[in-house]
């Protein structure tokens, strides 16, 4: 992976191969999630990746603490601020981004998103009218690597729409299955009613 330099210290992301090895036996559900998401969908390249992320529910952040044992480990308290992250300390809602590395001394190797659940539902954090069984957002690529269903993955880039996250929707787009396209039409109807995927997802061919 690319080294690149952040105020907080370099990145040199993991591979997706090695954050699976690191997170199989976490426990609980587990996504690659992000631009890595997308890529997986399509099963080949699209853009280049800085880092990689990996969504957990935030009941189940202690877990973390358990598969990555003895990294240096720091919870982004908004806006912008960085500290290190206890393993007993219970991380609030309005934390849900962690950086890990193996030392403090290494560069960043992955970042953990941290989303919201209740019962056996996911919840976005974005718009808690939003929901949908957990057990609904995981894929598996071929060689069994989970990663989050690209239209919730979308859902989330939507916010935005950065450069990178419009070639993102261009690139899945053509593998959405009618089912997929609905839910985050109907996502988006609730959350942004004018937004201009909307219009793509109904009238671009599958």
């Amino acid at each position: 992976m690319t080294r690149i330099e952040t105020p907080w210290g370099p990145w040199q992301a993991v591979t997706v191969t090695r954050a699976a090895e690191l997170f199989a036996h976490l426990g609980a559900p587990w996504f690659v999630a992000g631009g890595w998401a997308i890529e997986l969908a399509v099963g080949g390249p699209v853009r280049e990746h800085a880092d990689i992320d990996i969504m957990l529910l935030r009941r189940d952040q202690g877990r973390l603490h358990d598969v990555l044992p003895g990294w240096d480990i720091h919870a982004a308290d908004p806006p912008g601020t960085l500290r290190p992250w206890p393993r007993h300390e219970v991380l609030p809602s309005g934390v849900h981004d962690v950086w890990c590395r193996p030392a403090a001394d290494e560069p960043w190797r992955l970042q953990v998103m941290l989303d919201e659940s209740i019962g056996d539902r996911w919840v976005s954090r974005v718009d808690a009218r939003v929901t949908r069984p957990v057990a609904s957002l995981r894929n598996l690529t071929p060689d069994g690597i989970p990663y989050l269903t690209p239209e919730v993955q979308l859902f989330y880039k939507s916010r935005h729409t950065r450069p990178r996250d419009e070639t993102d929707f261009s690139a899945v787009l053509p593998y959405l299955d009618g089912r997929q396209r609905s839910w985050l039409d109907d996502a988006l109807a609730l959350t942004a009613p004018d937004h201009a995927w909307r219009r793509r997802l109904r009238d671009s061919p599958m």
